[in-house]
């Protein structure tokens, strides 16, 4: 039994610790349950759902760069259907908690597929809003406020499920973007999403990756998702999930202090599958040591010097 309580309440969604994986990085946890016990996990935010099977991006579509990782997979799953019939039995064997990730590129297939969901057993559905919104030439969802409120608050309706709101800091302002999305009644929120950026072969002269940009994470996205976390809950009442560049204890540890009831591990699990289970023993152990009975001690506790 854990020396310290580990339990987070986000909003209605309670986990038994504050600890889990990013969608994408986890796939639907298969692909790890010879390296951890997923019993161990808060949480489990499974690969992005599509309405129908999404083949993804051509490839080159990953590429390392200093600090981090580009992706531009395009969200390639089996489709929602599969994922109820085949991916959902499995993951319900462990006592952790199913995030189901959603994406759409109309507010349509949002609602369609927190519809589908609403029937099943997961515990959670986590609207990634980075999708593009087909219907307006393109352009995210996640970067207008008001596109922001309009989806939430349809899928809102959809959604018979605790609704986490997933932010792209590719924004002016994040404060506005979560303040829409509280407002259109979204239980909870998780921040960042990767950042967009490119690599280039000078050699050949062409881009690493064959769409040419892609998604930024790992270490070198951290200070901007820590600033972002904090600016987020100094602004909404709701509770916020913390993710971007967590590599060890140490990284969660900034993000809790920052604001974040509980955190994701994303390009952490691609580099060491275990890591998940080495940053709890981490949170616990950091926590005893500075005397603290609770993890909800030190949430958003983070003091500003010249203040």
């Amino acid at each position: 039994m854990s020396r310290v309580d580990l339990n987070v309440d986000l909003n209605g969604l309670k986990l038994k610790n504050p600890i889990t994986v990013a969608s994408g990085t986890f796939g639907f946890g298969r692909e790890f349950e010879d390296y951890l016990d997923l019993n161990n996990l808060g949480g489990i935010m499974v690969k992005g759902l599509t309405l129908k099977e999404r083949k993804g991006n051509p490839v080159p579509r990953v590429a390392e760069t200093p600090m981090g990782m580009l992706n531009s997979v395009g969200l390639q799953n089996p489709g929602v259907e599969y994922f109820i019939k085949n991916e959902l039995p499995f993951l319900k064997r462990y006592d952790t908690k199913v995030i189901a990730n959603i994406n759409g590129n109309t507010i349509e297939e949002y609602c369609e597929i927190a519809h589908i969901l609403s029937s099943t057993s997961v515990d959670s559905l986590e609207l990634n809003i980075s999708c593009p919104n087909v219907k307006e030439g393109g352009v995210s969802f996640g970067r207008d406020p008001e596109m922001v409120y309009k989806v939430t608050k349809k899928v809102r309706e959809y959604a018979d499920k605790h609704l986490i709101v997933k932010l792209s800091p590719n924004v002016t302002d994040i404060k506005d973007v979560a303040e829409a999305a509280e407002k259109a009644g979204s239980d909870c929120i998780s921040l960042i999403n990767t950042l967009i950026g490119m690599a280039i072969d000078i050699d050949r002269e062409t881009t690493i990756l064959a769409r040419g940009m892609g998604g930024l994470s790992g270490p070198a996205i951290k200070p901007v998702a820590v600033r972002m976390v904090y600016e987020v809950f100094n602004t909404v009442s709701i509770p916020v999930i913390g993710m971007g560049g967590i590599m060890d204890y140490k990284d969660s540890i900034e993000f809790l202090l920052a604001g974040a009831s509980a955190i994701a591990i994303g390009t952490g699990n691609l580099i060491n599958p275990g890591v998940a289970a080495e940053i709890l023993k981490g949170i616990e152990n950091h926590l005893e040591s500075k005397g603290y009975k609770a993890l909800e001690e030190i949430r958003g506790k983070v003091k500003i010097p010249s203040k």
